[in-house]
């Protein structure tokens, strides 16, 4: 969510940084085979792709290319990201992580544009006898569902990242979890809208307009409309509180907190680390990542605040306490920024993709903490939907359908 934005209920959807591209400035109606109500990666990924089918695509969002991708760290973590209830979501997560290597190839041809996409891998470590046991549980969770992970002793670990403190008493080495820049793969999919032709509105949405009982655009900022045959929303934790869409169609997600801290490596860049590292301290996760270009990202808290994106003084301490424990030349580094974000939580932790109850408007919100890792299959997914008017089978358990209250009553 971009930081000057304040929501309401009547209702912001958001934003992210300006681009280039066509620009609606004049105050008659336009008309657009689809509208997409949010610039973040989300967005710009069912634009890029639905121009791609050869649909007229328009993005509403005063600044595309921001949100919580420029709080994100960018892990494609489908393995280690595994959690106990979500056996589901792991399906989705693994579609997707397959589809990153010839994604980003694909993006940076039409951009021009790199992405920073890093097939590192990841070490996932335990410091006391507790972790240990919880991060052992994990393990066998990863091979009851046929993920490839490889179990270390703490020796193991500091011989693959010797800056590891000595406490470590073990890990896991999962060669398939990878990572990117979010903040490059938001600029690079900018790019790739407007060589696709998608046009910009660069401004915030008040509301959906609806005819006849159909999604048919929207009005923006200062009146104007934009008529759209379909309509997408995908503004993040903003998504439900949107104006005009009635409120059993609304999606139920939530704001939830992240506060994530970056430091860099001075030139020239020593191997600080050579892989993402996450752990378990004392119940925390704390993750670092580390880029090429020598910066590195410590996160991240999850708080269930509301809209608050307040950077706090224990949000980060607690994160340099924890980071410092498992790497502890850390703690010399510059400390470059602090910023706090919201993720977008659905009743599930589960995305909510493709046509909902009121004809005309489709959801692609509620990716929570995987919005990065699901950027590709989100955006096949919300093509096809737009082309078929249905989903395909790999999406059909996350449809916003599932969280309607004719579904559930019939369902309970």
């Amino acid at each position: 969510m971009h930081p000057r934005m304040q929501p309401s209920r009547t209702g912001r959807a958001p934003t992210a940084h300006a681009p280039t591209g066509h620009s609606s400035t004049g105050p008659s109606a336009t008309t657009t085979d689809v509208l997409v109500i949010g610039g973040g990666i989300i967005g710009l990924v069912t634009a890029w792709r639905a121009a791609q089918r050869g649909l007229s695509t328009a993005v509403a969002d005063p600044e595309p290319g921001g949100g919580a991708a420029r709080v994100a760290a960018g892990m494609l973590a489908a393995v280690t990201e595994l959690h106990y209830g979500e056996e589901m979501l792991l399906g989705l997560n693994l579609a997707s992580a397959r589809r990153y290597p010839d994604f980003v190839a694909e993006l940076e041809e039409a951009s021009g544009q790199d992405t920073g996409y890093r097939r590192c891998g990841t070490l996932a470590v335990a410091l006391d006898t507790d972790d240990r046991a919880h991060l052992r549980e994990l393990h066998a969770l990863q091979h009851r569902s046929g993920l490839e992970s490889e179990w270390l002793t703490g020796r193991e670990c500091r011989r693959l990242e010797p800056m590891l403190a000595p406490g470590v008493r073990g890990g896991l080495r999962v060669d398939g979890d990878h990572q990117i820049d979010p903040r490059r793969l938001a600029k690079a999919l900018v790019a790739a809208c407007e060589r696709a032709g998608v046009t910009f509105h660069r401004a915030w949405v008040e509301r959906l307009s609806v005819v006849r009982d159909r999604a048919a655009g929207a009005v923006l900022d200062g009146g104007r409309e934009v008529a759209a045959e379909q309509v997408v929303l995908a503004a993040g934790s903003l998504s439900g509180r949107l104006e005009g869409v009635p409120e059993e169609v609304l999606p139920p997600v939530r704001p939830v907190k992240g506060q994530v801290l970056r430091l860099t490596v001075p030139r020239p860049y020593a191997p600080f680390l050579s892989r993402t590292v996450r752990a378990l301290v004392r119940g925390s996760h704390v993750y670092l990542v580390p880029r090429e270009n020598g910066e590195l990202v410590v996160g991240a808290t999850s708080e269930e605040l509301g809209w608050d994106t307040t950077v706090t003084a224990g949000g980060v301490y607690q994160l340099l306490r924890d980071a410092h424990e498992l790497v502890p030349g850390l703690t010399e580094l510059p400390l470059t920024e602090t910023r706090a974000g919201l993720r977008p939580g659905s009743p599930d932790n589960a995305p909510l993709l493709g046509p909902t109850e009121l004809p005309g408007l489709l959801l692609a919100t509620g990716h929570y903490r995987n919005g990065v890792l699901l950027t590709p299959v989100t955006g096949d997914v919300m093509a096809h939907a737009l082309v078929t008017g249905e989903l395909p089978e790999e999406a059909k358990p996350f449809t916003p359908r599932r969280f309607s209250p004719v579904r559930q009553e019939v369902t309970a």
